[in-house]
């Protein structure tokens, strides 16, 4: 029961951010000329970026206990980012015609989205 309590903590708290940042980004995205939505964007990069760091400093020196990888990794950063949101972005990007910023958007998330895994996990060895 702890363990689902962990995850349910830190995802409660992963949606909620992910939620007030992909509204204030993606309103303002929307509103200029950038036809991406950065706020989707910017939590999966960000998310992504923590997760190298949290998993990385777990295997460099074992410092997290099981319920802190749970309520961190799996609690927070789950529910920080959001695959169904970006799915659901690059729908509408091929529905509208927009391939230029489909391309960009998805390739953009999936090159960031990797390397700030391998940031994250390199960043957690100089701890």
């Amino acid at each position: 029961m702890k363990v689902l309590l962990m995850v349910f903590l830190g995802g409660g708290l992963g949606s909620s951010l992910r939620y007030l940042i992909s509204k204030y980004l993606n309103e303002a995205s929307y509103s200029s000329s950038i036809a991406i939505p950065l706020g989707t964007f910017t939590v999966n990069f960000v998310g992504s970026l923590l997760l190298g760091l949290i998993l990385g400093l777990a295997l460099k020196n074992n410092s997290l206990s099981g319920n802190a990888l749970l309520f961190l990794a799996t609690g927070f950063c789950g529910g920080f980012t959001t695959f169904s949101a970006f799915a659901f972005e690059n729908q509408e990007l091929l529905k509208s015609g927009d391939y230029l910023h489909f391309a960009i958007y998805t390739l953009g998330t999936l090159i960031l989205g990797f390397s700030a895994i391998f940031v994250g996990l390199y960043f957690s060895k100089l701890v």
